[in-house]
């Protein structure tokens, strides 16, 4: 009867961490790009991560940016170690981009790469929360 009962218990252990948030998951505020920078909600979308414009910012304050609502961060797969793999859009440009995130703590630095990855551009975002 305790190995019935420990082999249950192991098994929603298991279960729960499946269920688990990923550390990624939150609000992010990125950096200033273009004179504006954005608060990012990244959430589950199907198997990976993606990352939608929340609230814009500007020297004035917050204001309603025509990319609000729009996926900045896209299909985003944990690859281990705190990296992940997926695609990045700029709105200042209107282009996608291999995206490369590394979270550490309440930072990620978000890139965004051309030619195979060889060449890219980065962005250290911090979590709001």
């Amino acid at each position: 009867m305790k190995h019935v009962l420990l082999a249950a218990a192991m098994s929603l252990g298991v279960a729960g961490a499946a269920w688990a948030a990923d550390p990624l998951e939150g609000t992010w505020k990125t950096e200033v790009d273009d004179g504006s920078y954005a608060h990012i909600d990244i959430a589950p979308c199907g198997a990976a991560l993606c990352g939608v414009i929340a609230r814009s910012f500007n020297g004035s304050g917050e204001y309603r940016s025509e990319n609000q609502g729009k996926t900045l961060v896209i299909d985003m797969v944990p690859k281990g170690d705190g990296s992940y793999a997926g695609k990045v859009w700029r709105p200042s440009n209107d282009k996608i981009y291999i995206g490369k995130m590394d979270l550490d703590g309440n930072t990620v630095a978000l890139r965004g790469c051309v030619a195979g990855g060889l060449i890219c551009s980065k962005q250290t975002w911090s979590r709001v929360n």
